[in-house]
């Protein structure tokens, strides 16, 4: 049989194909596969010639014709081919079997073509196994085959394809395995997916269980509601689906004795292949068998443990997530860590000294620790019990009736950190020593948290003004469709709406650039529209931009870029506004500017004397402190772009040196490695050991801690009962189809919900959908402008999130606790921010939370004295 290649026989990837290589190698090492053989490349381009087809076939590729070539596959396999077919087939007993396509550009080590060409189940007659090869060669330029071949630069030319014809066994189960767990990139653990019957439901993505296996058991599993399952057709012929009975559906398709021994299976598989397989398979008669492997092409960086515990050194002590943590949403790099925790406790004890005139504060009793990676004030007891005494010399002195402002205290603070930086910024890095570079850098920090304890006092003192007007407001002026109190703080320019200005700008000007324009539309990076015509302009442009507002820091960790450092999220922001699905950001301020100013007008003419002498003041008060905490937190990140600049020259010595793979690794370094191996540097050593893959197990350990949803009051004893009480909270353990938190930015929305984990999710946003995300910081500006609404894990009423809510009029929830473990993407739900309620779609299940305590609101306050004063206030 010269067409014909049978498993037993080891054949290489151009005569078989990618799929029948891998189960060749399969059965020759001794692997539980069911029978079967090849019908050859040799066989399609015999059916090519015997046809007269590749003179057309190349003429239709070149029109790009992918459907024109597809139909000329209707003609009859050539008649000795055939007989090879049916003899061959015949040879395995006439029995049922499945028939897959194999193409010589499928399971790469780097593009798998899962999926591409098509299969055929439950073939049992001579005609069916024709007509199925023959299909199977004609789907070898299908439309998805060819688009996919073209994303992954395969040359259509020079492309064949072998078809598998494999026994069929009588599943009972079957599903996919992968030895390294996709989710998590752990390669000690193997994830199965299950389903009763035949593989098409778990290939179709339909119900499948999914197993955990790792160390020689199953460490987790879910298993779901399996409504239908695919077994062999009537007759004998094809397949059908078919419902299970409702009292099986959540039985487990795959016994753990069978997962394990599955598992070891693939582990060999790994051994064979050198690579972490994907891998079919089915359950017969209580056995294992595979039916087909391909390399993993797609792997996430390996995850570490997500933690489910948050132990606190002081079981006694406050640990609180607020003020600068809405800067630290992620877990901190070890070097941030270690040089931000001085430099925090100092700035916050300084603070308190200045709240509290007679504050005795002993070391170790203010601290900026970390727990699981995230970032926490530390408060000790005797500390905070202290501060508690005093809190009414500190609501007074908040409110301005002491010798301390909090507005003059920011204003003071605000020229001496400029003068730090900007002695700093014009030096070269390159004059100074390894360890001079890291003192600098140490001595910015210091000199930013002490400014953003500074600025942290404006928060208590913008909610002395914005929280009672909001109530005053609401109590004695609001009629029933009277605008809400949030349309009084409209219209006012900050930071955020002159960034999103300035792109506008841009985007006007590249709408006049046709080219230039629909290369921007179809994705180009910054590198690839600098050669368009008018791309020297543009790239001047864009720079212009981001040396005025790509400086802003929206994650103070160092180890993240800045938006000058990755313009990508400025140009998704030109392509949205190209696209039209962004409003003139001037045209929407003064629209805002007037309705307000209306509103104004319209509420003084009716209020009496008594009521108007009450709230005016307050609104006017509001109106003032809101913007200027906005630009007093745009300052902060003043130093970033100079301590970057340090840090990595410092990494790129230690590259250059030997001690780090890449300069950026410098972030990874705990300080007192970096310290020591800046004295190595500066002694002269020209070679230096690093820490090698101490490095990389810190980034696996990271990503797990990211994954977590870190408390935001810790541990869950008398502080937090107390807090509980005294602040609005919302219980994360919300399992009905309505999720509460706190509303801002009033209206109520019905839309899809979009879930954005960070700013690499930025580009999926689409118009009119609902941001939902853990947290949301200056960066995320932009995307306000394209929401439908705003739903969050994280915030208050005087966080980022609820002040550029406002300033976007975009309904806003926030603080859920919940919200991105409830919400899927596609989901319809209804935000209603008057009453500060998201609500799901009818039957969608609760999950499985594990460990999640109650969380406060984000109360966004700068340190134990402002925490204290608003939650006495709340009392006296």
């Amino acid at each position: 049989m010269a067409h014909i290649s049978w498993f037993n026989q080891v054949a290489g990837r151009d005569l078989v194909g990618g799929k029948g290589k891998n189960l060749s190698a399969l059965a020759a090492a001794g692997f539980p596969v069911p029978g079967g053989f090849v019908v050859t490349t040799q066989a399609y381009r015999h059916y090519l010639r015997a046809h007269a087809l590749e003179p057309t076939i190349e003429a239709l590729l070149a029109e790009g014709d992918a459907r024109g070539i597809a139909a000329l596959f209707n003609r009859p396999l050539p008649d000795d081919l055939a007989a090879e077919v049916v003899a061959a087939w015949r040879e395995l007993g006439g029995a049922s079997v499945a028939v897959r396509s194999s193409s010589t550009t499928e399971d790469l080590a780097d593009a798998s073509a899962a999926g591409q060409q098509d299969s055929y189940l439950n073939v049992t007659s001579e005609d069916e196994l024709l007509d199925s090869v023959r299909g199977c060669f004609a789907s070898l330029w299908n439309e998805r085959a060819v688009a996919y071949r073209s994303r992954h630069g395969v040359d259509q030319s020079r492309i064949e394809l072998a078809v598998v014809v494999q026994l069929m066994v009588q599943a009972t189960a079957s599903g996919v395995m992968f030895t390294t767990n996709p989710l998590n990139g752990r390669d000690d653990e193997t994830l199965i997916t299950a389903n009763f019957g035949l593989g098409d439901q778990t290939m179709q993505g339909g119900q499948t269980d999914q197993l955990v296996v790792s160390g020689g058991q199953v460490v987790a599993r879910d298993i779901s509601e399996k409504r239908h399952r695919t077994t062999h057709g009537v007759g004998g012929r094809g397949t059908v689906e078919v419902p299970v009975d409702r009292a099986d559906r959540r039985l487990q398709a795959l016994p753990d004795e069978q997962a394990v021994e599955l598992a070891a299976l693939g582990q060999r598989a790994v051994e064979l292949f050198g690579a972490p397989q994907d891998m079919e398979w089915v359950l017969a008669d209580g056995a294992v068998h595979v039916v087909q492997t391909r390399a993993i092409t797609a792997l996430p960086q390996r995850i570490g443990q997500v933690p489910e515990s948050w132990p606190v050194e002081d079981e006694k002590g406050m640990y609180v997530r607020a003020a600068l943590t809405e800067l630290l949403p992620d877990p901190l790099s070890p070097l941030f860590a270690d040089m931000v925790e001085p430099a925090v406790a100092h700035a916050v004890r300084e603070s308190l000294v200045e709240h509290y005139e007679k504050v005795e504060l002993h070391d170790g009793e203010v601290g900026f620790p970390t727990v699981n990676g995230y970032a926490y004030y530390y408060y000790s007891r005797d500390g905070m019990r202290r501060l508690l005494k005093q809190s009414p010399q500190a609501v007074s002195a908040l409110a301005g009736r002491s010798h301390f402002n909090a507005d003059d205290l920011w204003r003071g603070a605000h020229p001496r950190y400029r003068e730090l930086v900007e002695r700093w910024q014009p030096r070269d890095v390159q004059e100074f020593s390894a360890t001079e570079l890291l003192a600098a850098t140490q001595e910015l920090l210091d000199g930013a948290c002490a400014f953003h304890a500074a600025v942290q006092a404006l928060v208590p003192l913008a909610a002395s003004a914005e929280q009672p007007f909001n109530r005053l407001y609401a109590g004695l002026a609001k009629q029933v469709d009277g605008p809400p109190a949030a349309d009084f703080l409209l219209g006012f320019d900050s930071p955020s709406v002159d960034a999103e200005r300035s792109i506008w700008r841009l985007a006007q000007w590249c709408a006049d650039q046709p080219e230039l324009r629909q290369a921007l539309l179809a994705g180009e990076g910054s590198d690839e529209l600098g050669q368009r015509p008018g791309g020297e302009e543009f790239l001047r442009r864009l720079g212009d931009h981001l040396d005025e507002h790509g400086l802003a820091v929206d994650n103070l960790d160092f180890m993240v870029p800045l938006p000058a450092d990755d313009p990508s999220p400025v140009l998704a922001r030109l392509r949205d506004m190209l696209e039209g699905s962004v409003e003139d950001p001037d045209v929407r301020l003064e629209r805002e500017a007037a309705e307000r100013t209306l509103a104004e007008k319209q509420l003084f003419e009716r209020l009496d004397p008594a009521r108007k002498a009450i709230l005016q003041p307050l609104m006017v008060r509001a109106q003032q402190v809101g913007p200027v905490r906005e630009q007093a937190l745009n300052e902060v990140g003043l130093a970033w772009p100079v301590m970057r600049r340090m840090l990595r020259t410092l990494g790129a010595r230690l590259q250059e040196a030997g001690a780090l793979a890449q300069a950026d690794e410098v972030f990874w370094l705990r300080r007192d490695e970096l310290a020591e191996l800046a004295s190595q540097l500066d002694a002269g050593q020209s070679t230096l050991a690093g820490p090698g893959e101490v490095l990389e197990q810190r980034r696996v350990v990271w990503r797990g801690q990211r994954a977590a949803e870190p408390p935001h009051l810790l541990p869950l004893n008398a502080w937090h009962r107390m807090f509980h009480r005294l602040v609005p909270v919302m219980d994360v353990q919300q399992h009905g189809p309505v999720i509460k938190g706190l509303g801002v930015s009033q209206g109520r929305i019905t839309a899809t919900a979009r879930v954005i984990r960070g700013p690499e999710d930025f580009d999926q946003m689409q118009p009119g959908e609902v941001i939902v995300s853990p947290i949301t910081t200056p960066e995320w500006t932009p995307l306000y402008a394209m929401a439908a609404a705003v739903v969050t894990d994280v915030g208050g009423p005087l966080s980022h999130s609820s002040i550029v809510a406002r300033e976007y009029a975009v309904p806003a929830v926030l603080g859920t606790g919940i919200a991105t473990r409830r919400i899927r993407t596609g989901m319809l739900i209804t935000v209603d921010a008057d009453r500060g309620t998201v609500t799901l779609p009818e039957g969608e299940a609760p999950i499985d939370l594990g460990f999640r305590p109650k969380v406060p609101y984000k109360f966004a306050i700068g340190g134990a004295a402002a925490a204290a004063a608003l939650v006495l206030r709340r009392i006296l």
